[in-house]
């Protein structure tokens, strides 16, 4: 199975110059726990900002959503991964390095978003298949 196969292809993104209160407002909009930060120009990377991010800057470092943009707290770059690898590379990734989400990239250009969730559910597609 490749990742191409069971990515999302509906990603959000979000201008690393918008604050932190405009990330909670779209990520709640749009019902999700992060949006992809994009990319300044062509020889920049991706970013990527989740709720977690959100919640160390305004807890830890009690700062300011309106004043903070996203660009200083997302992380950049993003781990990103082509289309066409195969799932359980990604997998083995997530699992190694302790991470819930990776962008999905087709000739350097964002196409999707992969997360463990996606990964755990097309198994057990297969595996109901399967019975």
């Amino acid at each position: 199975m490749l990742v191409k196969d069971i990515m999302k292809s509906n990603v959000i993104t979000i201008s690393a110059f918008a604050t932190v209160r405009d990330a909670l407002h779209l990520m709640r909009e749009q019902n999700i726990k992060s949006l992809v930060v994009e990319k300044g120009n062509e020889h920049d990377a991706y970013g990527l900002v989740t709720y977690n991010d959100i919640l160390k800057t305004i807890v830890a470092e009690e700062g300011d959503i309106d004043l903070i943009n996203v660009y200083d707290i997302c992380t950049k770059p993003a781990l990103i991964v082509s289309r066409e690898l195969d799932v359980k590379y990604v997998a083995r990734l997530m699992v190694n390095m302790s991470i819930q989400r990776i962008l999905v990239t087709n000739a350097n250009e964002l196409v999707g978003i992969i997360t463990k969730n996606d990964i755990v559910g097309a198994i057990l597609d297969l595996a109901d298949r399967a019975d």
